[in-house]
């Protein structure tokens, strides 16, 4: 019961957050207010309905450290993707012309905000942690991360291949992240790296939503395997192979610090979201 009250809560808030958001499309400090108020209202409605749906302290968004852990996910998010675009650059498919818009990245710094927010607290928060309890980390991080490549099919430009791509790099990379961390700010600030340099510096498309007007005037323009096509740089092979790296480095974090739930345990055993990294 508890796992559906939290999923209609927040998403309740990515819903009209989101509504709110496309509707002042074309108003980028509009959309960079509405973006920032769903992202602190989503969280603010995580926290309520998780105290009163399992009668405790939410110490995976526990406002103490918030900040740092935020700032590492998004120096994380970012680094992970400069790295991508400049290898993609290196070979000659990603070219710059010179400064793009600054009120288009105001835009999508608000785009970006809402949607790493509710995406991480609805998949990492809810579905994730809830499914580790009963299932253990392993399997919880395969489902959610498929479920989690899967949505993206829905985005106008996506493929079968991206959405693939997307559950190895992000929806696997981001449950990992959790799960070495034990905490949503690590999550949410990578996952908001990511899409923020993506569309809002690289101007680059993101995960199939068309083309970004970000700080830089760029034209990206190759192979699939190598640029990730109409989807974007994350269907590049550099990205998932980026993606997969972090991953196997957070999940041998998590089996240093001793967070992986094994599936013997997970029933009955009290979540690990306690402790804070």
């Amino acid at each position: 019961m508890r796992f559906v009250k939290q999923l209609l809560a927040v998403g309740a808030v990515a819903v009209v957050g989101g509504q709110a958001v496309a509707a002042v499309d074309g108003n980028n400090w509009l959309t960079l207010l509405f973006g920032l108020l769903t992202a602190v209202l989503a969280v603010v409605v995580y926290a309520w309905v998780v105290r009163r749906t399992e009668k405790r302290a939410p110490a995976e968004v526990a406002r103490t450290g918030a900040a740092g852990r935020l700032l590492r996910g998004v120096l994380l998010g970012v680094g992970m993707f400069a790295v991508v675009i400049v290898a993609i650059g290196l070979l000659g498919y990603y070219d710059v012309d010179g400064l793009g818009s600054v009120p288009g990245a105001v835009g999508l710094l608000g785009f970006a905000a809402a949607a790493a927010t509710t995406e991480e607290l609805l998949f990492r928060g809810i579905l994730f942690r809830i499914l580790e309890e009963r299932l253990g980390t392993w399997i919880s991080l395969l489902l959610t991360g498929l479920l989690f490549g899967g949505m993206h099919l829905a985005n106008p430009d996506a493929t079968l291949w991206g959405a693939t791509a997307i559950a190895i790099e992000a929806g696997f990379l981001l449950a990992a992240c959790y799960a070495a961390t034990r905490t949503l700010w690590v999550p949410i600030g990578l996952h908001f790296g990511w899409n923020f340099a993506l569309g809002g510096i690289f101007s680059a498309p993101v995960s199939g939503t068309g083309e970004s007007k970000g700080l830089l005037d760029a034209t990206l323009s190759g192979p699939s395997p190598i640029t990730g096509g109409d989807f974007g740089p994350e269907g590049s092979l550099f990205a998932v192979g980026a993606g997969l790296a972090l991953t196997v480095v957070f999940l041998w974090l998590a089996h240093r610090r001793g967070t992986i739930v094994p599936r013997r345990r997970a029933i009955g055993v009290p979540p690990v979201a306690t402790v804070s990294r």
